[in-house]
């Protein structure tokens, strides 16, 4: 799943109806904004961190607006959170800063990496994710997201953030 065509062509191997909004390079909620994606529907904020031992991976998807309290965070998966390294990314997701995305747990070999999604990215409401690539965004219901990743085997937990 290295290139944005392999997401496209799993979403259509799965029957997902989706939306793609192709466009510069972004890195930043701040930057999707500028250029007027957040307008097309609810645009998930995505963080890759690890544990503090560093031996367990969790990609946490929340809404662009949201703050994450990686104290709260830790205290709900029971560990001291932090960033995990650019390094760490490409390894467990094959991804680069800047294009993380739910979507790369399809690059996870293992299905190790623990997904988080905020509870309040539930509902009818497209969400707005990188198809592992930073120059375009696809929009697809939360059903057909969860499904992707519960399929792949990624554990996941929906709870509120």
């Amino acid at each position: 799943m290295g290139k944005k065509e392999d997401v496209y062509a799993l979403l259509d191997a799965k029957g997902v109806a989706y939306e793609t909004i192709e466009h510069e390079e972004v890195f930043t909620i701040e930057d999707m904004e500028k250029i007027g994606i957040c307008s097309r529907g609810n645009v998930c904020k995505n963080l890759f961190l690890r544990n503090g031992r560093g031996k367990r991976h969790f990609l946490v998807c929340v809404q662009k607006d949201k703050t994450v309290d990686l104290k709260q965070l830790g205290a709900l998966l029971g560990s001291r959170m932090s960033f995990a390294s650019a390094e760490r990314l490409r390894k467990h997701l094959g991804l680069t800063p800047g294009a993380v995305t739910p979507l790369g747990v399809l690059n996870d070999k293992n299905a190790e990496v623990e997904v988080v999604i905020d509870q309040d990215l539930a509902g009818e409401m497209p969400l707005g994710v990188h198809p592992c690539e930073n120059t375009a965004t696809v929009f697809l219901s939360f059903a057909d997201l969860r499904r992707l990743i519960e399929e792949h085997g990624n554990p996941i937990t929906c709870c509120k953030l």
